[in-house]
């Protein structure tokens, strides 16, 4: 293949680059559309330079896939999260929702370190590189004090759905308040709990899970 006829190929095939950069800008819109198709073009050089036509995909068949694989592999330099740590995360959770789903009873993250080793590094490295946004909740166990110089009209509004939540707690059954003042207002765990009341963090655990679904329910119902 001659020079010309190289840069005739790479030419021709960067509007396939740009499209796959919007599909993935799409579904990742906090990377840089540049960065995406700058990091697609080398893998369409790497591409049209290792195609083989006696192997039997086409260059577009063969070249998306290079395309696609340079863009992620650029996201996942920009991501200051080690994929090993994304990886015991992952793999962390799904134990965790799968000793839920089979013994209802939902392990918290210290007992999890145990049975996997490096979990809490994990999540303690993915929340610290995670910028705080000022919309999302807090991250679990985060507070901040009260703000007295802001809109008196929102310190109202805050008060009045705090109290609003407190109210509905105060309505359910009283296993299942007790559980949630437990574990919501005094940082107990679900084990903690079971064994305060004399039952099984199994049982804790549905106790948590029912009072849930009660108050989702009267939030849902409020809200009309």
């Amino acid at each position: 293949m001659t020079n010309d006829e190289r840069e005739a190929l790479i030419r021709a095939h960067l509007p396939l680059v740009r499209k796959i950069a919007r599909r993935i800008h799409r579904l990742v819109p906090s990377v840089d559309l540049g960065d995406l198709i700058g990091d697609g073009s080398v893998g369409l050089i790497r591409a049209v330079d290792n195609f083989d036509p006696q192997r039997g995909p086409a260059l577009e068949q063969y070249a998306r896939h290079l395309i696609a694989g340079s863009m992620l592999n650029g996201i996942r330099r920009m991501d200051p999260v080690s994929e090993r740590a994304r990886r015991t995360m992952r793999d962390g959770e799904f134990a965790r929702y799968r000793i839920a789903s089979e013994s209802g009873y939902m392990p918290s993250t210290s007992e999890l370190e145990r049975t996997r080793p490096g979990f809490e590094r994990a999540l303690l490295a993915a929340r610290r590189y995670v910028p705080l946004s000022l919309d999302a909740p807090l991250p679990e166990g985060e507070t901040l004090p009260s703000d007295w110089s802001s809109d008196p009209a929102s310190i109202v509004t805050a008060r009045e759905r705090q109290a609003g939540v407190h109210a509905l707690v105060e309505r359910l059954p009283e296993r299942q308040r007790r559980v949630v003042k437990a574990y919501y207002f005094s940082s107990k765990s679900l084990r903690d709990i079971g064994r305060s009341m004399s039952i099984s963090p199994q049982r804790a655990s549905q106790l948590h899970l029912a009072a849930m679904k009660r108050l989702r329910k009267a939030c849902n119902a409020a809200a009309r």
